[in-house]
């Protein structure tokens, strides 16, 4: 990493330490606000994060491999959910991921080459009478055509 960078990612850690008051038990809000801005937690940012707020590593990562909401990976810069879940897999929701996978040329659980996109599969959505459902940045799609999926897709930047 360049050394003009490892100062940008200095800086940019410290204003979201001293916005928190440097408070450790505001470790969580801390790591969310890095994976807000970055979509990953590197880890040469956790090792920033521990020295700063003076938190052992270890109880970094503890946190940041038991929360869902956070990587530890790089991901894309759009999040693409499909659910699962009974109610969804009985509409059809297998047929919708083989033909998002098709499409990204990717399986659940990857980030495209170009960081565009990090396909994940979901237990839930909550939202069983429009299933089968993607989610594409928080935004609902029940069971798209493909023409109206690639248009989606597209529409990414």
């Amino acid at each position: 990493m360049a050394e003009a960078e490892t100062k940008s990612i200095d800086n940019a850690i410290t204003q979201i330490i001293e916005k928190m008051a440097g408070d450790k038990s505001a470790l969580i809000q801390v790591l969310l606000r890095i994976q807000r801005e970055n979509n990953w937690l590197p880890k040469d940012v956790l090792m920033m994060v521990s020295q700063k707020l003076d938190v052992p590593l270890t109880q970094i990562y503890h946190i940041a491999t038991f929360y869902k909401a956070f990587s530890l990976v790089p991901k894309g810069r759009h999040s693409v959910l499909v659910c699962m879940g009974t109610a969804c897999h009985v509409r059809g929701a297998p047929r919708l991921l083989d033909r998002i996978t098709e499409f990204l040329n990717m399986k659940p659980g990857e980030t495209s080459n170009d960081m565009r996109f990090s396909l994940n599969t979901v237990n839930c959505l909550g939202c069983c009478a429009l299933g089968p459902v993607m989610v594409i940045d928080g935004e609902y799609h029940s069971n798209p055509p493909t023409k109206e999926m690639e248009k989606i897709f597209a529409a990414c930047d």
